[in-house]
């Protein structure tokens, strides 16, 4: 079976697993939901679903794309290093990412976060897009979020005499 093939099937059986084994078996949907109020299992069963499309989409591509001529890049043990590397250095953004919640509050980590991540992915060129993606998209994501919804995100111990 082709990788793109392989790929298609694991994100869409991912995805099925958690909208329709995970999600309701481990998120509570109370009887009563008041008013206008999303129930708890909206926004984990919309993202799952969304994920069974993007990876319907991925296989439904690998099957009808044509093939290229070209044969696949070789790779050697460095570049296999580099990507070994890379990956655990997402992990690790990601793992001190649930470190800071409790310290710096949702906020600030989402700001890290986002920064070391853009960082790693190589680009250093275009200060104003990477400064206005760390810092101004987090910021407009939990004021949507909170106005729009009503969401209420964790606010740190460092951070909390500040208000964020």
């Amino acid at each position: 079976m082709p990788k793109p093939v392989l790929r298609g099937l694991i994100i869409v059986a991912f995805f099925a697993l958690t909208a329709f084994i995970l999600v309701p078996a481990y998120v509570p949907r109370p009887a009563f939901i008041p008013g206008f109020a999303p129930p708890p299992d909206m926004w984990p069963r919309t993202v799952s679903l969304a994920g069974i499309v993007l990876g319907m989409l991925a296989l439904l591509l690998a099957l009808f794309r044509p093939q290229a001529d070209e044969s696949p890049l070789e790779t050697d043990g460095s570049s296999r290093a580099r990507m070994a590397g890379r990956f655990a250095g997402l992990m690790l953004a990601f793992v001190l990412f649930l470190v800071a919640i409790p310290l710096l509050g949702f906020l600030v980590s989402t700001m890290l976060l986002t920064l070391s991540i853009v960082l790693m992915t190589g680009e250093r060129g275009h200060r104003i897009w990477i400064a206005l993606l760390a810092f101004g998209a987090p910021i407009l994501l939990q004021l949507f979020f909170h106005s729009a919804l009503g969401t209420q995100f964790p606010k740190g111990v460092l951070t909390k005499p500040f208000g964020f």
